[in-house]
């Protein structure tokens, strides 16, 4: 198995790769090109020298390709005009060209790679036609074909990042949402219990700081708590974006387990809160657990926040293929505070995303008797599971 420090050294990239390109087609126009050091000379050395000069020049050129891809091609290409003139030994120097192309294809500069190959084309015709022996039509032919196929390569690998690219942005811009969604669940959740009980606090010693006291305490525990949850569970949340070797949380993952915490902490603002289960769900996927836990979390922070309620119905209903769960209240009903915030703002949409997610769906509005209702219902088979055809 190779280590991790031969992986990050192989494959070459960043200007590593570009000195690699570079040098392994020098390397081999070189090789090609050896018969004008060695046997009979057919020119002087001075242009000899010359010539391996061109090459260098070519080859060195494709160093550049990746940062500026159109001026390398066009330097590839004129030397390779030069030399091909100058030189009385052919050689795979073309191949400098052939790769430039290629590689401002495949930047995304079509027309570029087009117009540089037509005049490489309409030079060799030239020379073609001037009675040069060393082209004739079927090689210009070729040529052409050679251009052609790597401009369509370099454009395919163009479309192909750009694809990759598109993918890499839409995953990292799905993931922002969810942790913006954990973030608003938990952070809001617990700030709205907060600004409820500091408030009865603050108003009962107002009214009667004597009489009044014994609740204020009762309240500003509930107070600490809530913080202390709201803390812990934002720590989890931010768990994700931990540096390598961070330890992770070790607290427990929200779910309907521990629903027992949110109508604890609804019961202590005063808010009387029933749970009803009913069918046998059985063991929930992690994602629908989680997924029922902040729709109830979100509908008893907006009970709590706007409908001013007494009373609480939370129905919970799994019969082992979906979950349905229900929040109903009977407060005064929908109220959409300034900030967007209440139950027709950000929290119906964030809960509403959430069963979308699963496949499923929720539904918020006035209740038939007065107050306000959530609905939800969660499939419990992935969602993987629910989009694979029948055979």
């Amino acid at each position: 198995m190779p280590s991790t420090a031969r992986s990050r050294l192989w494959p070459p990239r960043g200007r590593a790769a570009d000195a690699a390109l570079a040098g392994g087609l020098f390397l081999v126009v070189g090789l090609g090109t050896l018969r004008s050091l060695i046997g009979a000379r057919e020119e002087p050395w001075a242009v000899t020298a010359a010539n391996w000069l061109l090459i260098a020049v070519a080859c060195g050129a494709l160093y550049f390709s990746s940062r500026r891809p159109v001026p390398a091609a066009s330097a590839a290409a004129l030397a390779t005009a030069v030399y091909y003139v100058t030189s009385a030994y052919d050689g795979p120097l073309l191949l400098a060209v052939v790769v430039a192309l290629f590689t401002v294809a495949a930047a995304g500069r079509l027309h570029a790679a087009v117009v540089i190959a037509a005049l490489c084309l309409i030079g060799t015709a030239l020379g073609t036609l001037q009675g040069n022996g060393d082209v004739n039509h079927v090689a210009l032919f070729m040529l052409t074909g050679w251009f052609v196929a790597m401009i369509t390569l370099g454009g395919l690998r163009h479309s192909h990042l750009v694809r990759a690219r598109e993918t890499e942005e839409r995953a990292a811009t799905q993931e922002r949402l969810r942790i913006a969604r954990e973030l608003h669940d938990v952070v809001g959740h617990h700030l709205s219990l907060i600004n409820v009980q500091s408030a009865a606090a603050l108003r009962r010693l107002t009214k009667d700081p004597a009489a009044g006291a014994g609740q204020a305490a009762e309240a500003l525990g509930a107070v600490k708590a809530a913080s202390h949850e709201a803390l812990r569970e934002l720590r989890a949340t931010l768990g994700v974006l931990r540096d390598a070797g961070e330890e992770a949380p070790t607290a427990p993952a929200p779910g309907l387990a521990r629903i027992g915490e949110l109508t604890g902490a609804a019961r202590a603002t005063g808010l009387a809160v029933t749970v009803h289960r009913t069918g046998g769900p059985g063991r929930l996927p992690v994602e629908a657990d989680l997924a029922a836990y902040r729709i109830v979390q979100e509908s008893l922070t907006n009970v709590a926040r706007h409908a001013r309620a007494t009373r609480a119905d939370i129905r919970l209903d799994g019969d082992g293929h979906r979950l349905t769960v229900s929040v109903t209240d009977d407060g005064r009903g929908p109220v959409t505070d300034p900030a967007g915030t209440g139950p027709t703002g950000s929290g119906v949409t964030g809960m509403r995303e959430r069963a979308r997610a699963l496949g499923g769906d929720l539904t918020a509005g006035p209740a038939p008797g007065g107050g306000f209702a959530v609905h939800a219902t969660l499939p419990l088979a992935p969602l993987a599971a629910q989009e694979e055809p029948r055979r």
